[in-house]
């Protein structure tokens, strides 16, 4: 492996004569990051996104070396969240800046139609993996209602509905465990959705749940945020970030009766939804339309240049 990463570096090399760049870019400090850092070119920018900074320097002390050599080698280290940029400073010594990963708000925007009444949607759109909680997610919805059912009367709660968009390697586990639940019949597997189509499946929804184990910048919850949609989500870094002043309600990692609470308090007050709602969209268009983080990267590479020719 340290050997393809050195004639990838010989191969890179190559490319960077021919090329002759003003910049360097090298997204994830592992892999790419270690091939662009062993090419020697500057100035160098490297971008981590997550599982190279969360997981890959705490599996060994090699590995953390690694990482340690790639950012000293950088001139400039990219974030797409304050939370990974907390964590990298691990491993970095100088500051790294801010670059979210923004939406397009004109496309991600509220649904202009009114939904059919009677049934709350829940909605998610994750990769089907253990990291995503999904499992957790099938499990608190079917706390939810088990919870209406002894706490209302009948008929003084809403019909719910669970729509969970993606494809991954627990699909068939997860469809089991729905089973299991006795959820099966409320709960739809919609397959992987092309990005396009995102914006109308959430414009379709009443809440979207997030309740990953781990997430480095919460992009799915900005998403939902920008199409006007309130959120439910796990307090892992990225999503605790961008709904640390509203867009939704924030519960515990890895608990599903918290979740349960949150979802089941969401559909029973449409105040609340619409409130939070509400919130997330003023938050997305705040902080993260895609043109002004595309303005904030220019401005990086443009410091840097600067600096290099100073």
């Amino acid at each position: 492996r340290f050997r393809a990463h050195f004639r990838a570096a010989a191969d890179l090399k190559k490319v960077i004569s021919a090329e002759r760049p003003d910049i360097l870019h090298a997204h994830y400090a592992t892999s790419y990051g270690l091939v662009a850092a062993l090419a020697g070119f500057h100035p160098l920018i490297v971008s981590v996104w997550g599982s190279d900074i969360y997981e890959f320097p705490r599996q060994s002390v090699i590995k953390r070396l690694m990482t340690r050599y790639v950012l000293r080698k950088a001139d400039r280290v990219l974030s797409t969240s304050a939370a990974m940029a907390r964590e990298t400073a691990r491993y970095y010594r100088g500051q790294a800046g801010i670059t979210p990963f923004g939406v397009d708000t004109s496309l991600f925007a509220p649904g202009t139609g009114a939904r059919p009444g009677g049934t709350v949607v829940f909605g998610t759109v994750k990769t089907l993996s253990h990291k995503y909680g999904i499992d957790l997610l099938l499990k608190a919805f079917a706390r939810m209602r088990e919870m209406m059912r002894r706490s209302l009367p009948d008929g003084k709660f809403p019909a719910t509905r669970l729509e969970i968009a993606g494809k991954g390697p627990d699909t068939g586990s997860l469809k089991a465990l729905a089973g299991e639940l006795g959820i099966a019949s409320d709960v739809v597997f919609l397959g992987e959705i092309a990005h396009d189509d995102v914006p109308g499946f959430y414009a379709g929804t009443d809440v979207a749940v997030f309740l990953s184990r781990a997430e480095s910048f919460g992009v799915s919850a900005v998403e939902a945020m920008s199409c006007g949609v309130p959120v439910v989500a796990s307090a892992a870094d990225g999503f605790r970030e961008v709904l640390e002043d509203g867009g939704g309600i924030i519960v515990p990692v890895e608990d599903a009766d918290a979740a349960a609470s949150a979802m089941m308090k969401m559909a029973m007050d449409p105040a609340l939804r619409s409130s939070s709602g509400k919130a997330g969209r003023e938050k997305a268009c705040r902080c993260y339309e895609w043109r002004k983080n595309v303005a904030s990267m220019t401005g990086e590479y443009e410091a840097v240049l600067a600096s290099a020719r100073s």
